[in-house]
């Protein structure tokens, strides 16, 4: 298997970004403003949307909005090409809400949720 280049670490955390302030609109606009500066529970429902989104979008067409959105998905480190399956998308989002995992990373750029998921995140041709 040839080697992979990873997509840059700067639009990865602007895919994070991104996913993170669309996971917040998306709670705000279910439980609305007072709901959001009142439930302090609200930080809670915004990972585990955010957990959501991007792991049923990642499967579905191999990254999430943010990832898209910066021109990055995540691939199967097996040199397919193909997008993850579901569980190890979910295994994948749940190890980085954890936060550790991702500032554990070897030289090529994949952190300790890709090496457990098989995956790559690389930029989209």
């Amino acid at each position: 298997m040839g080697v992979i280049e990873t997509a840059s670490w700067g639009r990865r955390i602007l895919a994070l970004f991104v996913d993170w302030l669309a996971s917040s609109l998306v709670v705000v606009s279910l439980i609305g403003t007072d709901g959001w500066s009142e439930d302090s529970r609200s930080g809670f429902y915004v990972l585990g949307i955010f957990i959501l989104e991007s792991a049923f979008l990642m499967a579905l067409v191999g990254g999430s909005f943010g990832q898209l959105a910066t021109r990055i998905r995540v691939v199967r480190y097996d040199g397919s090409g193909r997008p993850l399956d579901l569980m190890r998308a979910l295994l994948r989002q749940v190890m980085i809400a954890l936060v550790v995992p991702p500032l554990i990373y070897k030289p090529d750029g994949r952190g300790l949720h890709d090496l457990v998921a098989g995956s790559a995140t690389v930029r989209l041709q």
